[in-house]
């Protein structure tokens, strides 16, 4: 439990704010808003933040416009009146807001550079909610697309670092398209293969690197770039 301002402004790292909007980075491995599982949510921790800093008593408006899985770190912008949720929900729905990723995937790709789709479906097992490629537009299967580049390889280590733009944004898309290649997300014990390096102490390395999308009120874009982090495996690559 985060009591205090400056614990709650250390760990949510605040990097853009002003009357319409909040901007943050959320830490893995915590849900964005609550979910069966009980723990503090990251949405719960900014709505905190904002009430402590401006001493607001009540309840405090916060629009939820867009979400990380659980085990995914990085950007994630908020919004702090009604007319930014609705403006920004209309830009996502009209692909006017884009998000990037970076990503470290396990062995070397053949092409450097390239464009993936897919039709995804996504179901629920024993193990809990999963995507699935599916080979042909069934029913209840969505397109799912994305570029990636790969931006630095370690040959030692056969893992290779990418940076991902989505066009479209379905339930665990990056995860299950990368894994689908034959190159799964580090730390992925999903998706993924379960090697010796993927300690349970590993977050997924999937991170939110960057957001660009128009201002809801003022006529300019707002683009937010964060340095990745510096915990592994992320901290082996030095071109950032």
């Amino acid at each position: 439990m985060l009591n205090s301002l400056k614990e709650l402004e250390e760990y949510i790292n605040p990097i853009y704010e002003d009357n319409h909007l909040i901007v943050a980075i959320k830490p893995p491995n915590i849900p964005t808003q609550a979910d069966i599982s009980g723990d503090t949510s990251f949405f719960e921790n900014i709505k905190d933040y904002i009430k402590l800093k401006y001493n607001k008593t009540g309840n405090v408006f916060l629009g939820l416009v867009h979400r990380l899985d659980r085990p995914v770190s990085g950007v994630m912008v908020f919004a702090k009146t009604s007319k930014a949720a609705s403006r920004l929900s209309e830009y996502i729905r009209d692909r006017k807001f884009d998000k990037t990723y970076y990503t470290v995937v396990k062995g070397i790709l053949y092409e450097k550079e390239a464009i993936l789709e897919n039709y995804i479906i996504k179901k629920t097992n024993k193990m809990g909610n999963i995507a699935q490629i599916v080979f042909e537009n069934t029913k209840n299967a969505k397109k799912a697309k994305l570029k990636y580049y790969v931006i630095e390889e370690n040959i030692i280590k056969n893992l290779s670092l990418l940076k991902v733009e989505l066009e479209t944004g379905r339930f665990h898309q990056i995860r299950v398209q990368l894994s689908n290649t034959g190159h799964p997300i580090y730390g992925d014990r999903k998706y993924g293969s379960y090697i010796k390096y993927d300690r349970d102490d590993v977050p997924l390395a999937l991170f939110a690197k960057q957001l660009k999308f128009p201002h809801p009120t003022k006529d300019e874009i707002i683009n937010i770039e964060v340095d990745l982090p510096d915990y592994n495996p992320f901290n082996i690559f030095t071109n950032k």
